[in-house]
Formats: structure tokens, sequence, C-alpha cells
């Protein structure tokens, strides 16, 4: 599954387009806060921010997220990154990752989205998970091979990502140099962050794997979740 589960087809989805607007507005706001209003000064915001323009944000929306991450525009929002854990139906790991304004909203929609698995206290799957430093990008028109780019930048390793694009994996604390050694060398850096890699992911059959989908659409779906975790082949 990669380092990050994606509802299919769900960016050309149109009735899901307020969604992805609102888990990119948020990404923006926690990158403009942390690094600053400028892009080009903050590798975390000008990834975020291209992001949101491959998917047609309107410029007004993501002017605001950035002046209102900034502090600009005080309107009292300030989001924080929650985890939760547990088991989608057939024991199936999860881990979501939230941003999120009010705890007391997200924590009792996550209880009621676990339902049909199962919700689990702090370290009860990710002790089976690795956290890492996940780099997505494309090559520069010239070409130049992925593994030489990878000794080069400092990535452990590099392999195809769930979208077709390459991923170097990185230690957590190498993330930000490796974005900034492949941007140098050309690369088109598409997604920076880190993530959970399972250790052991699970294999399912068709019709189990539909229902797992099934499970993770709907938490994907809910404005709080930011990205999901999943131990799954």
């Amino acid at each position: 599954m990669g380092a990050q589960w994606k509802q299919k087809g769900r960016e050309q989805a149109a009735d899901s387009k307020g969604r992805l607007f609102t888990k990119l507005s948020k990404e923006i706001m926690v990158a403009a806060r942390a690094g600053g209003p400028d892009p080009n000064a903050n590798s975390r915001l000008r990834i975020a921010v291209d992001l949101a323009k491959r998917n047609s944000m309107p410029k007004e929306t993501l002017e605001r997220a950035i002046k209102k991450g900034a502090g600009l525009l005080d309107d009292g929002s300030h989001f924080e990154t929650i985890f939760y854990e547990g088991f989608a139906p057939y024991q199936v790991p999860v881990i979501v990752e939230c941003l999120t304004d009010n705890k007391n909203r997200t924590a009792p929609n996550m209880r009621l989205l676990f339902r049909k698995g199962q919700l689990g206290a702090s370290g009860s799957v990710s002790w089976d998970f690795k956290r890492v430093g996940s780099v997505d990008a494309s090559p520069p028109p010239k070409g130049e091979d992925a593994e030489e780019a990878a000794i080069e930048c400092g990535a452990q390793e590099v392999a195809i990502g769930d979208d077709g694009q390459l991923q170097f994996i990185t230690e957590p604390q190498d993330l930000d140099a490796v974005s900034k050694g492949l941007s140098a060398r050309s690369w088109t850096v598409t997604a920076a962050n880190l993530v959970w890699l399972p250790n052991n992911p699970v294999s399912l059959e068709a019709a189990a794997r539909e229902e797992v989908e099934s499970f993770l659409a709907a938490l994907d779906n809910d404005d709080d979740v930011q990205r999901l975790y999943v131990g799954l082949s």
C-alpha cells in the first residue's frame, strides 16, 4: 500500500473536492505556521501549495489558508496533529493522522467510525510500523538513475509508489535534506512527509479487501482525517 493509503479516484470526484480542499488548506496552514508564509523559504509550504494548485484550489482559498496559518488573519483557530490507532475489519492495522482544532469533536467521530473495526490505545499497532521520511518525486526531463540520486541525496532506499511516482525513503531526521537534494538535482518533489510504513502488511482476498477499502474510505471522508497508514499489502 506504500506509505499512505489514498482513496481511489478521490482527487477526481467532484463531490469530494470540498473535503480535499479542507485537507489541503489545513496542511497549508500548519506548514505556514511552522515555517512562515513564504513558499520559497518554506519547503513544506511550497510542496503543499504546489499540490493545492495541481488540484485546482481557488487562488483566494489558497492565499487565505497561508495568511491564517501565518497568523495574519487571527480567527482563533489552531490545528494540532493527533494520531489514532486501531484495526480495520480482518485485523488490518490502521494509523489515522488527524489535524483538528477541536479534539472533543474528533475523538467521538473516531469511535463512531471504528465501530466496524476496533479502536485501540496509543501504541496498540504503531509498534508494528516504522516511522520514516518519505519523498515522492519525478525525475528531471533529462532523466537520472533513481538509485544514484538516492545515494547522492542520502535516502535509504527508493521504490515505486502507489501513484507511479518514485518514493525515496529516508531516516526521519534526513527528510528535509533529501527533499532539498532532489530538488537541487532538478527532480520534481510532490510530497515530503514523515510517514508510517507497516512491517508485516496483511494480504486479503478480493471480497475482504473490498470491505476494508470501504471502511478506510469512510475514515478518509472525515474532515479531521489528514492521512491514513494501513498494514495492507
